[in-house]
């Protein structure tokens, strides 16, 4: 990185919840970056109870604690002590190529109506569908940009945004609020470019209990369920969904999660279709809290 003297020019922003094993990689990407400007990385610790702080202060990086759980709570601290010209939003198990930075850089080069640059991810030694799942999103994100100019979504680990024109995280939300939220506050403000060919690494951790969780589960409930009912209800109605440190698979109790959660989002459907969305979400978290 360059000398502190100089104008720092992006602020990476990493939030971290007992990201101990993942980190260090990680951090030493970001260092490695062939980028001749000043940059700055935070790491936001959020209540880890693992060495992630330590790991991160070895690397000579700042590093922020916020107590309030959730990633939105995270970014935010760490977007609010950014210097840069730009914030960057990453995360704590992801690599990223030398170029990136730069990259990033020419995205915003004489366009001052560009408020943000986004890219996608691929998922390092994934299963066939680990691949293919992500590939059909970015491509389908990758066309859309290309015939209407619209950016669809926004991957959390590959996103720079103009410091004038950052809108702040909703910190309400959990899932779903570091990326679509922001997203959809972001265009408000100007042009969200994406750029196919910006590509980071990222580990398949969330993928490991199988597709049929990562459909239901990850996809579904814990992310746009729970995003569209935090939203709707203006609270963390559902919170922040398991984090996943180890190779744990979904075996045993498949069914029966799958018939739950199935129930579940028919009965908010039905509740939010007959205009009785609050009942709806009162319902979910009773049934979820007894």
């Amino acid at each position: 990185m360059a000398e502190k003297t100089d104008q720092i020019r992006f602020s990476i922003v990493i939030p971290a919840y007992n990201e101990a094993a993942y980190l260090g990689p990680t951090l030493q990407s970001l260092q490695r970056q062939d980028y001749p400007r000043a940059y700055e990385i935070i790491v936001v610790d959020n209540n880890s109870s693992d060495a992630t702080a330590t790991i991160a202060a070895s690397y000579g990086v700042r590093v922020l604690h916020e107590p309030e759980p959730g990633v939105c709570a995270a970014r935010q601290r760490g977007s609010e002590a950014a210097r840069g010209d730009f914030i960057v939003s990453a995360d704590a198990d992801s690599i990223y190529p030398p170029g990136w930075l730069l990259r990033l850089e020419t995205g915003f080069r004489d366009r001052p109506d560009v408020v943000a640059v986004a890219g996608p991810c691929r998922y390092n030694a994934p299963e066939w569908w680990m691949k293919a799942l992500p590939g059909m999103l970015f491509a389908l994100v990758h066309t859309v940009f290309v015939l209407t100019g619209l950016v669809g979504y926004v991957s959390a680990t590959n996103l720079a945004v103009r410091r004038t024109q950052f809108p702040g995280y909703d910190t309400t939300l959990t899932q779903g609020g570091d990326e679509l939220d922001l997203l959809r506050r972001l265009r408000r403000r100007g042009r969200v470019v994406w750029d196919r060919d910006n590509v980071v690494f990222t580990s398949p951790r969330r993928f490991v209990r199988g597709l049929l969780y990562t459909l239901v589960f990850s996809l579904v409930v814990h992310y746009l369920l729970t995003y569209g009912l935090n939203r709707l209800t203006g609270r963390r109605t559902l919170g922040t969904a398991p984090a996943f440190r180890g190779p744990v698979r979904w075996r045993v109790r498949g069914r029966r999660r799958l018939l739950v959660s199935v129930t579940v989002m028919l009965a908010v459907a039905v509740g939010l279709i007959t205009g009785a969305g609050p009942v709806a979400a009162s319902g979910v978290v009773s049934f979820l809290t007894r």
